[in-house]
């Protein structure tokens, strides 16, 4: 059986690196995490730390509702942009991994970015990483709002407001993550699974039918079917669906051997990712046709029924009638991992002093950062009315605008954790390759800047149209806020180290 290292019920808080077997006694920092303010540790295995990446980036959602942008803009290439995308994501893990054996915080890159340039570079990282998250989980509650709506509506004739579904949702997703990760990942474990399953059922009946209109053609992967002028916008789409992979970092803390579980769990959730992806749009591109695929996803968009309409053709209607219930259940698992790592953010921020010190505390009974799940509840219910008082359509607007603010908040944070590894590695002495430490961050510093230059360039495209434009200047806004803050207050501390016990 595979140990998620959660799924075997709460694991005991190991003795403090630095306890007296004699007294008893712990030093004082020690001390003061396991009294609330420190997560517990050694509470998951690499399978659970994948699994609440893979939720966060929601497999269904991705495919039902992002793929078809992306077959819209570069067809039939669509399998080979995801496959480019969870390259450059690989290619950035292996300075990032060989930098968290110096690292263990659930201070996510920022805790990157402030061990490679300093404490205030860290804080104005942090002003932009709140915003991103913030934006985010916002605009993707939006979205499942309406989908949560019509479904109710639609397939069992209930009429329940929109509004209602929303809070009932922040209050059932704030209450998991206030309860910890064991209940979240049981949670998530049945969700994700029965996501995956379900695409496979899907691939197999296409290629059970042939490889569908195209035979399973392997003409999209040919250069000239990627490297067209859809490309930039299509990469920008791809990318976005892989947002949540920092999880992987924010969870170290309480990974098992942090410096083992966080490397494998990053590589396997890539991997995992990319290739689901690919061969899922390699199959449905394929049942489309190569020739056909780009207009029908193109024409489909509004409707958002390109991918139920071939899992209609190829497996029957009951299996439209599942993926509409599972879209929603996936958004709700998004929802929960999103939540579950935005929370140990907030945690970190809170005990490193850049946010108010409430937020650095855990409960006693099971070291959950409650107070923050609760604040990021609140700020959603915030957020989300102040949308619905200035009467924003909760697609066009709200979910389009804040998905298009949180993705370049985090490119631009991407982009600064590469310089800092680059910094971080250019004065420590590592035993490591050239490779790990400086030519996998350059590129993938390149990588991502031109990635950044495409998401502001195209930012009509991503959904910021009109007076959504004027939301980036958060960016810029909120990290300022958090350089003054760190200037301010020379105390702010992203330096705690829980592989040790002490910071």
């Amino acid at each position: 059986m595979v140990d998620t290292g959660s799924f075997d019920g709460p694991s005991q808080p190991l003795a403090p690196s630095g306890q007296d077997r004699r007294t008893g006694q712990v030093p004082t920092q020690t001390a003061t995490l396991m009294q609330g303010s420190g997560l517990r540790r050694n509470r998951l295995g690499v399978f659970g730390v994948a699994f609440f990446v893979i939720a966060a980036v929601a497999p269904m959602a991705a495919i039902v509702g992002g793929s078809p942008v992306v077959f819209a803009t570069v067809g039939p290439g669509t399998p080979a942009v995801f496959l480019l995308a969870a390259l450059l994501f690989a290619v950035f893990s292996v300075g990032y991994v060989t930098m968290s054996r110096h690292i263990t915080n659930a201070g996510g890159f920022v805790a990157y970015i402030a061990r490679g340039l300093g404490a205030r570079a860290g804080a104005a990282a942090a002003g932009v990483t709140v915003l991103c998250y913030v934006s985010l989980l916002c605009g993707l509650l939006s979205q499942y709002g309406v989908f949560a709506e019509q479904l109710l509506s639609v397939r069992l004739g209930l009429d329940v407001p929109r509004e209602i579904i929303l809070l009932l949702s922040i209050i059932l997703v704030t209450a998991l993550t206030a309860r910890g990760v064991d209940m979240s990942l049981r949670v998530l474990g049945v969700l994700v699974t029965i996501e995956v399953l379900t695409f496979v059922v899907l691939d197999l009946a296409i290629l059970g039918d042939g490889g569908g209109t195209s035979g399973a053609s392997l003409a999209g992967f040919d250069p000239g079917n990627v490297f067209n002028a859809g490309l930039g916008v299509a990469f920008l789409f791809a990318f976005a669906c892989f947002t949540g992979f920092e999880a992987t970092v924010v969870f170290s803390e309480e990974a098992k051997t942090p410096r083992r579980t966080i490397p494998r769990a990053a590589y396997l959730s890539i991997a995992f990712i990319g290739i689901f992806y690919a061969f899922t749009t390699w199959c449905l591109s394929n049942a489309a046709g190569l020739d056909a695929v780009q207009q029908q996803a193109g024409d489909k968009l509004a409707t958002g029924t390109f991918v139920p309409d071939l899992a209609g053709e190829y497996v029957g209607g009951w299996f439209v009638t599942l993926l509409d219930v599972l879209v929603v259940t996936s958004f709700l698992a998004m929802l929960i991992g999103f939540a579950n790592m935005f929370a140990r953010y907030l945690f970190a921020l809170g005990r490193a002093g850049v946010l108010p010190a409430s937020l650095g505390r855990t409960t006693a009974r099971n070291g959950t950062p409650a107070v923050a799940a609760i604040a990021i509840g609140v700020m959603e219910i915030l957020v989300l009315t102040g949308f619905e008082l200035a009467g924003a359509d909760p697609i066009g607007i709200t979910f389009f605008w804040l998905l298009a603010l949180g993705t370049v908040a985090l490119i631009a944070v991407l982009v600064l954790t590469c310089v800092a590894m680059l910094a971080f590695f250019s004065r420590t002495e590592v035993e490591e390759s050239a490779w790990q430490t400086k030519a996998a961050p350059a590129i993938a510093l390149i990588g991502f800047a031109t990635v950044l230059y495409l998401a502001i360039a195209n930012y009509d495209i991503l959904g910021g149209t009109g007076a959504g434009k004027w939301l980036l200047l958060g960016i810029p806004l909120c990290a300022a806020a958090g350089w003054a803050r760190a200037t301010v207050k020379r105390s702010v501390d992203f330096s705690t180290d829980l592989s040790s016990g002490t910071p």
